[in-house]
């Protein structure tokens, strides 16, 4: 069977999908690929009449039962159709079967699920990444609008840009635990949040990329953060060829779930790296440990995740082989762009492009 993958583009009211999934069509079709785009389901009802305000609840429950079930056959058809294309293909979806469960109850989540013989981590397991469009609400609020969205009740004023981001933040808990989730900042210029879209997706798809260093820094946590998402890190390099980075990532949330990713990192020429990611089982996590570098310690790491104004951010608090140590590090906010700093932070110093400071060499036994 082929191999094509599935991606989510997902976020927040007014992120950008509409604008996204445009050029992601024009960009890698002038590649050569051929790409499906399934439809946002939930966009399909509210215009057909049906309204998840509505005070019947039987109505109510029946649409978002029909939701979930045309989501997940949408999916399935238009996995079937790129199969029989003789061209590479991917496909992208409008909004995963994961969002669905930031708009209702778990309780009604957990029945819907039953009712259509699946399960919160068989739905993760369906999509090979997920991109999160962070809402213009959260740091660009100067382009937030309704306008192409009639249906959308999160207004242009105070009260709706903050339903805007606590919606954001929940669409982005939904998919909390998928091995590629990534999140996709606002930036100054809108082109390059789309670009940022385009290098994921070149990613999952094993197209070389160039070498970017994330800007990072060494830092002190000095307030309290806002919501974010904690997980635990424990980090393995296994044996590889010159030239290769090869790391097994097992990550932890509260709440019991557990993320196994086997990584594989190759430069293949001064300026270019390829990047493979795959999940794996327990079983097989615990059998390529035996795998593991000599040379390198185990990392372990508690990691904090969030958005502050409009870019994501990640705290890693090192426990092993090193302590004392905590690194910030930004996702994807270009070199020309200022860091939107958070004020629970003081920054030490700034290490982006110190190699003494790379996981592969923290993890070197000295």
């Amino acid at each position: 069977m082929k191999d094509i993958k599935r991606i989510v583009l997902t976020g927040g009211p007014c992120a950008g999908k509409t604008t996204a999934l445009v050029r992601i069509i024009e960009h890698f079709s002038n590649l050569g690929f051929k790409v499906f785009t399934v439809p946002e389901v939930p966009t399909m009802y509210s215009q057909g009449g049906w309204s998840y305000l509505t005070p019947n609840y039987d109505l109510y429950y029946e649409g978002e039962l029909a939701i979930l079930r045309t989501q997940l056959a949408l999916e399935n058809s238009f996995m079937r159709l790129a199969e029989t294309c003789t061209k590479p293909t991917f496909v992208v979806c409008d909004r995963g079967t994961l969002d669905i469960s930031a708009y209702i109850a778990p309780e009604m989540w957990q029945d819907l699920c039953e009712k259509c013989g699946t399960s919160t981590n068989d739905m993760r397991q369906r999509y090979d990444a997920v991109l999160h469009l962070v809402s213009a609400a959260d740091g660009a609020e100067q382009y937030y609008t309704v306008a192409t969205n009639a249906n959308r009740y999160e207004q242009a004023n105070e009260e709706g840009l903050q339903l805007a981001r606590d919606l954001d933040k929940k669409v982005n808990r939904a998919w909390t635990g998928h091995p590629h989730l990534r999140v996709i900042n606002n930036h100054d210029d809108f082109d390059a949040k789309i670009n940022r879209v385009l290098k994921e997706i070149s990613n999952v798809l094993g197209i070389p990329q160039p070498i970017e260093d994330e800007r990072t820094y060494l830092v002190e946590i000095v307030g309290d953060l806002p919501e974010c998402v904690e997980s635990e890190i424990t980090q393995t390099y296994l044996v590889a060829d010159p030239g290769c980075e090869v790391r097994l990532r097992r990550r932890a949330w509260r709440g019991g779930e557990t993320v196994n990713v086997h990584k594989t990192k190759k430069r293949i020429s001064a300026g270019e790296v390829l990047e493979t990611e795959r999940q794996v089982s327990n079983a097989l996590y615990e059998s390529l440990l035996q795998q593991a570098d000599p040379y390198r310690a185990t990392i372990r790491k508690t990691r904090r995740s969030f958005i502050w104004r409009g870019q994501y951010f990640e705290i890693d608090t090192f426990h092993q082989p090193v302590s004392n140590l905590v690194i910030l590090e930004t996702k994807g906010v270009a070199n020309e762009e200022s860091v939107n700093f958070p004020p629970f932070l003081r920054i030490v110093k700034d290490i982006t492009g110190n190699r003494e400071y790379y996981n592969y060499n923290i993890a070197l036994r000295k």
